[in-house]
């Protein structure tokens, strides 16, 4: 009880000071559309769409279908964007889910799943770091007793890219997302030009089909599973609204532009996949794009393939630190984290959030505990779209005036869907692991202390509640005074 004491003690003097020592620097307004679809690029399309295809065809064991359930996860993915497009275009605030949460269901809401949203982030990191190193193993086997080296070195270099500044970071992001979306789309040609090697393309031995025979909506239920991961990302615009110049203009160009190249990358490169690769040989593959890559492209397949793969890991792995720090630089500004997270350099980053985020990475790396970390992660990822969609209802009911400069289309109907599909997948999650989501399930209830005892208990000054800034309105957006917050003076 005295720890907590002196906790709330501590917290409430930092809160108090606030406003005479509060950080300098501020979020700079300068990226667009091009940044936007970038950095839903760069989060979504990673390695995962040169492994999952192989375990999508042992599942359904038909191209059509294979083709079908990657449209449906891009239909999934589709409304999910337009559903939080309109709360970004709502509410143009850096912070990502949390801004949504903590409008529509108050403080705590805020807080557990601003809280969720950076854990998953945090160990997407870690596992992207290492995943960057084993293929720069297989790239050069000098490498291969260093991985852990060598993936710190990887995020410590991305790191200080970012802490330079927004303009950096964000260029950084472009470039690396045109260079994947080009190599991967250079692949999907050369796999429909270039005649393959029959004795490469034919199977290695008889594939393990992963659904029972007879059972065709199980499979299309599993199968839908690592999609829905696949196509994780779609949202990564939403962090950057406040330094958009024109949020509530660019923001929807960005997130549908973005989503829908995402989908049109996954389908080009199944169709590829289909094309070279009998369905026997893809059912049976670890790595089908190494598979078709080398039937090709002949000895020089795995090669590429690999470097298409550190690209891919270097530009989502730069997205992450990008959003990861303004998830901490939101809740700090609204007194939820100490005010020093809410710092900003010359450049435009939040340099404490950022430092915190790459060093909770390399903590993951080195311990080597990421891997129980990823099993909480894909629990909780689906609990933060769920508290989008359901902010999204709240608002819609509590809020009918609030200026809705971009509405989602179909709504209510679209939003449900998008609901209860995301409803299905954690079900699903659960009933697949329930060893870890019962774990996650406990960290969830154990928040609820954290925030009572740390949070709750200390009166946060009148002065500390922060309105939106008035130079993240564009002309056609809601002044602030519209969108102070509940709890606002």
């Amino acid at each position: 009880m005295a720890l907590t004491s002196g906790a709330k003690f501590l917290l409430h003097k930092s809160k108090s000071s606030v406003s005479s020592a509060r950080p300098k620097g501020h979020l700079l307004r300068i990226v667009g559309v091009g940044f936007g679809i970038a950095v839903i690029v760069g989060n979504t399309v990673g390695s995962g769409i040169l492994r999952t295809p192989g375990e999508i065809a042992a599942r359904l064991q038909s191209a059509s279908l294979v083709i079908a359930v990657w449209v449906v996860g891009g239909l999934y993915a589709f409304f999910c964007t337009l559903s939080v497009t309109e709360l970004g275009t709502m509410l143009p605030r850096a912070g990502g889910w949390y801004v949504y949460s903590r409008r529509a269901f108050g403080e705590y809401g805020g807080f557990l799943v601003g809280g969720c949203d950076w854990t998953v982030n945090a160990a997407s990191l870690a596992y992207l770091a290492i995943a960057f190193a084993e293929f720069a193993a297989e790239l050069q086997p000098a490498l291969r007793g260093n991985v852990k080296l060598v993936a710190v070195a990887c995020l410590a270099f991305l790191t200080l890219l970012n802490w330079l500044g927004l303009r950096t970071g964000s260029r950084t992001q472009e470039l690396t997302s045109l260079i994947k979306a080009l190599a991967l789309l250079a692949f999907v040609v050369a796999c429909f030009t270039i005649s393959p090697s029959d004795a490469l393309a034919a199977p290695s031995g008889p594939p393990t089909f992963l659904a029972p025979r007879g059972s065709l909506l199980l499979a299309i239920v599993l199968a839908l599973q690592p999609i829905l991961i696949t196509y994780d990302g779609w949202y990564g615009a939403i962090y950057f609204v406040e330094e958009d110049k024109d949020p509530v203009r660019n923001l929807p160009r960005s997130s549908i532009g973005g989503v829908v190249a995402c989908i049109a990358i996954f389908l080009l490169v199944n169709a590829a996949l289909l094309h070279v690769l009998p369905m026997t040989r893809l059912a049976a593959s670890q790595m089908p794009a190494a598979d078709a890559a080398l039937a090709v492209f002949g000895a020089h397949g795995k090669q590429i393939i690999l470097i298409v793969s550190l690209i891919a890991a270097v530009s989502t792995i730069n997205a992450i630190l990008l959003l990861m720090p303004r998830i901490l630089f939101a809740m700090s500004r609204d007194g939820l984290l100490p005010p020093a997270l809410a710092s900003v350099n010359r450049g435009g980053t939040p340099s404490w959030a950022l430092l915190l985020g790459a060093l909770a990475g390399v903590a993951l790396i080195l311990s080597g505990s990421f891997e129980k970390l990823v099993a909480i992660a894909s629990f909780l990822f689906v609990v933060v779209y769920l508290s989008g969609f359901c902010a999204l209802f709240s608002l819609r009911i509590r809020e009918p005036n609030l200026p809705r400069p971009f509405k989602l289309w179909g709504y209510p109907w679209t939003n449900l869907g998008v609901l209860l599909a995301s409803a299905a997948f954690l079900v699903a999650t659960i009933v697949s692991d329930l060893k870890d989501a019962l774990f996650t399930m406990i960290l969830i209830a154990l928040s609820y202390p954290i925030y009572f005892f740390l949070i709750k208990g200390v009166p946060v000054p009148a002065s500390e509640a922060v309105a939106v800034p008035p130079e993240c309105s564009s002309k056609r957006a809601p002044s602030a005074k519209q969108h102070i917050e509940p709890n606002g003076p």
